[in-house]
């Protein structure tokens, strides 16, 4: 395989690693998948170290070596702050897989996945919310997004826990009633929430299920409820929010962008966000163009890569065509 122009693609979330090899003419040589990329937890070694086997395994599919390749470029979940892009630049380039590297957050790698140049917002909601948005001069618009102390709101994550706030002070009459007190527990099987509160402190529920709560959430308000209906609605303003003041940064605000909607939550096309999200978007930034990502976040990855190395057009349209 030939150095020039070649590319090896990296997308790594909280749960996977997608791992492309991809030749100088757009070509996907090999695939691979990993284990979750988590440095927070487990240190920003061990979790190159789970991309590593993710790598090997791809390069040895395309009878590669190490070093062959022309450029790195890998989308990495837990990459929030500049200073941690730098330090998991320098952590991928100790390693020796491609002659440069380019860390970005792996939100960047939605965007360009949805778009044909890299011009546009992207805003992704899994388990908890991002927002980035670029343009083709190379500026980017961005968030810390690293919960609470970043002023985020919203994700699966910060449902669930504002659906069992709500609930909670339903049942013991501290707040407002709601179905949420009877779907949230009925979920687990359990018949109060009190019994709920009570499996979750013990542990009987193991905290990560408490994600499972954002789509009984959706459902209740799909009923009708007028609590959970309130919170899909704040999530709606937290989007567009997001949305609008990253294409303000990047002066799209007045022209026709993308606005793109990702991750877990928002791929689900619940009807009441998707249509409250349209309607405040229109508002405060008319021209936008709303849709839902649904191409492979390593295609994205692999695109970013093959803008690094000034790839022709239609290098990149037989790259994408490969994940249509």
């Amino acid at each position: 395989m030939g150095v020039n122009g070649s590319v090896l693609a990296i997308d790594a979330g909280n749960s996977k690693t997608d791992v492309a090899l991809i030749g100088a003419d757009g070509t996907v040589l090999s695939t691979a998948r990993g284990g979750g990329f988590q440095p927070p937890l487990a240190g920003v070694e061990t979790a190159v170290d789970v991309l590593g086997a993710a790598v090997e395994r791809a390069f040895t599919e395309a009878g590669a070596d190490a070093g062959q390749v022309a450029h790195v470029s890998a989308c990495l979940a837990n990459a929030d702050l500049p200073v941690e892009e730098e330090q998991l630049t320098a952590a991928l380039a100790a390693r020796g897989w491609g002659r440069t590297v380019e860390v970005r957050n792996d939100t960047f790698a939605i965007l360009r996945a949805g778009v044909d140049e890299p011009r546009g917002v992207a805003v992704v909601c899994g388990a908890g919310i991002n927002c980035v948005g670029m343009v083709p001069d190379g500026r980017t618009a961005r968030f810390p997004a690293i919960g609470r102390i970043s002023g985020d709101w919203g994700g699966g994550s910060g449902l669930s826990e504002e659906a069992l706030w709500f609930a909670a002070r339903a049942e013991d009459g501290r707040g407002e009633p709601t179905e949420l007190a009877r779907t949230l527990p009925a979920h687990f099987g359990l018949d109060s929430m009190y019994a709920l509160i009570e499996a979750l402190h013990l542990g009987r529920i193991a905290p990560e299920r408490r994600h499972e709560l954002a789509p009984v959430l959706f459902a209740t308000g799909a009923a009708g409820d007028p609590v959970a209906r309130a919170l899909v609605d704040r999530l709606a303003e937290e989007v567009v929010a997001l949305a609008s003041v990253a294409l303000n940064r990047l002066g799209l605000l007045d022209e026709e962008a993308p606005v793109l909607l990702g991750g877990s939550v928002l791929a689900a096309c619940h009807p009441q966000l998707d249509d409250r999200i349209r309607e405040l978007l229109a508002a405060r930034a008319p021209k936008a163009v709303v849709r839902v990502v649904r191409e492979s976040p390593v295609l994205g990855a692999g695109l970013l890569g093959l803008d690094h190395t000034g790839a022709a057009p239609e290098v990149h349209a037989r790259l994408r065509a490969q994940y249509a």
